[in-house]
């Protein structure tokens, strides 16, 4: 793994710190900014989103303390990155919003292992099921967000990608 430079140790920090930002001011929204832009962040920044996504979590703990909702953050985002990095061939916004929408609508059933290891298969398959509701409107809200910035952010981004 080759270093960051200072530029992008800087970056890797605006990054984290807007995740944090969008999803705190747009939390009243059905869905959330974090997906759509750690899908994009990872199509334009490899290098750098993995240290974004870590400042992301760190801000979170900072916020909200650390607990049960804490394990999952250590991987649904990385686990993110990796199903962004193994489909980066597709450039299609509707591919996009479509693997979106899957990831929010996947959220309580991936997030449904920390309750399985801590509290029973009982409790993880109840947590789940009731999240579902949430995890409808958190898949609507994913498609519509990635839909409606894929192609401006995604300019954004190579452009400043290419300033690195």
């Amino acid at each position: 793994m080759r270093r960051l430079s200072i530029r992008q140790v800087v970056l890797a920090g605006l990054m984290g710190a807007l995740l944090m930002v969008l999803k705190e001011t747009l939390a009243v929204l059905p869905g959330e900014p974090v997906t759509p832009l750690i899908l994009l962040y990872t199509l334009e920044l490899p290098a750098i989103t993995p240290w974004a996504i870590g400042v992301f979590i760190v801000l979170q703990f900072i916020l909200y303390g650390f607990g049960l909702w804490s394990w999952m953050y250590l991987y649904i985002w990385f686990l993110l990155y990796a199903i962004v990095r193994w489909l980066r061939q597709m450039d299609s916004a509707l591919g996009w919003a479509v693997v979106s929408g899957a990831y929010g609508l996947a959220f309580g059933a991936l997030c449904a292992p920390v309750y399985l290891v801590t509290v029973g298969p009982v409790a993880a398959f109840g947590w789940w099921v009731a999240g579902l509701p949430t995890d409808l409107v958190h898949c609507a809200g994913n498609f519509a967000i990635t839909l409606a910035v894929y192609h401006p952010l995604r300019r954004a981004l190579r452009s400043i990608s290419q300033r690195l």
